[in-house]
C-alpha cells in the first residue's frame, strides 16, 4: 500500500520514531538485522531512511496513475524541503530531523532517492540504455547508500565509494531476483547494450526472459555483481572499524542471495528464492558481532 501523507489518520499521530519502527517491522526487510547491530542513535536514522525509501518506493509500484503518482512524489519533494528548512511534518521526516542535524545527511541524496522512483513513474524502466541503467542504480541505491554510510558513522572519499559499489551491487541482486515480477509490470532492469551483446533485439520485457540467450544475459548480471560485492569487501577491509559492521553483513547476506540466484541459474525453477533465515543469522553472528 502505498504511504500516505494523510497526518489525520491514527497511524500519523503516533511519536515519530514510533511510527516509523513499526513501518520498518511491518516491512519484514532483510536490512532490518544490520539495523540492530547500529547504536540507539544511529539505528533511529537508518529507521527513518529506510521508511522514507519505502514510502515513495510505495508510490512507484503503488496502483495509481501516473499523474497521481508524480503528485505524490512532488509532495514528498516539499517534505524533504520541509525537513532541511527545520520543519517537517510528515511522521518519517519528523523523526529524520535530528539525524540530519548530528549526521550530517546530504539533501541531495533523499532528492536522488524520489528522482530514482520518477524514472519509474514516467514509464515503465525496460531495457535502458547502460547510462539510463547507471544513472537510475546511482539514484535507487546508490542515494541510499551514501545516506546509510553516514548513518553507520563513516566518512570520506573512501567511505562514499563503497555506499555507491555497495548500492551497486545490491541493486543488481535486487534485479536478478526479481525478474519475473518486474516483467509482469512491463520492466526490465537490463541495459539494452548487454541484450545487443547476447543477440537479443527484443525489449518487451516478458518477451526477452523467453529468448535462449538470456541465460548468458543472466550469467553477466551475476558477475556484474559478483565484480562489486569484490570491490565492496576490499573497501570495507581498507576502511576498518566497527561503524561498517552494518554494511558487512548487508553485503554478505545479499552475496549468499547472489549465490543462490547464480546457482539456480535461468531460466529457473524456484519460485523465490532467498536466504532461509538461519542462515541470516549465523551471518549476524559472524560478520555483525566481530
Amino acid at each position: 500500500m502505498t504511504e500516505s501523507l494523510d497526518l489525520r489518520s491514527p497511524s500519523a499521530k503516533k511519536e515519530p520514531d514510533d511510527y516509523v519502527q513499526d513501518l520498518v517491522r511491518q516491512a519484514g526487510s532483510s536490512f532490518l538485522w544490520a539495523m540492530r547491530l547500529l547504536p540507539a542513535s544511529r539505528r533511529r536514522a537508518m529507521y527513518g531512511i529506510y521508511a522514507f525509501c519505502r514510502a515513495v518506493d510505495n508510490i512507484a509500484d503503488g496502483p495509481a496513475e501516473a499523474t497521481e503518482k508524480r503528485a505524490q512524489l512532488e509532495t514528498w519533494r516539499h517534505e524533504v524541503d520541509l525537513l532541511f528548512s527545520g520543519k517537517p511534518e510528515h511522521p518519517i521526516m519528523r523523526s529524520l530531523q535530528a539525524a540530519v542535524q548530528v549526521f550530517r545527511l546530504p539533501k541531495a541524496e533523499f532528492l536522488a532517492v524520489i528522482d530514482g522512483m520518477e524514472m519509474d513513474v514516467r514509464e515503465p524502466v525496460s531495457a535502458p540504455s547502460q547510462a539510463d541503467f547507471t544513472l537510475y542504480c546511482r539514484r535507487v541505491a546508490g542515494a541510499v547508500g551514501l545516506l546509510s554510510i553516514r548513518a553507520f558513522g563513516a566518512s570520506g572519499a573512501l567511505a562514499e565509494e563503497l555506499a555507491i559499489i555497495e548500492g551497486e551491487a545490491l541493486q543488481i541482486t535486487n534485479i536478478l531476483r526479481d525478474l519475473e515480477e518486474d516483467a509482469a509490470r512491463g520492466r526490465l532492469y537490463v541495459p539494452a547494450e548487454l541484450l545487443k551483446t547476447y543477440g537479443i533485439a527484443q525489449t518487451d520485457p516478458l518477451k526477452v526472459l523467453a529468448q535462449p540467450e538470456f541465460s548468458d544475459v543472466y550469467r553477466a548480471l551475476t558477475e556484474m555483481a559478483r565484480m562489486r560485492f569484490k570491490r565492496a569487501r576490499a573497501l570495507i577491509s581498507q576502511i576498518g572499524g566497527p561503524s561498517l559492521r552494518p554494511a558487512r553483513l548487508m553485503l554478505e547476506t545479499y552475496s549468499r542471495l547472489l549465490d543462490r540466484l547464480e546457482a539456480e541459474g535461468w531460466p529457473r525453477t524456484t519460485v523465490q528464492i532467498k536466504v532461509p533465515r538461519i542462515k541470516k543469522l549465523w551471518l549476524v553472528l559472524r560478520y555483525g558481532l566481530f
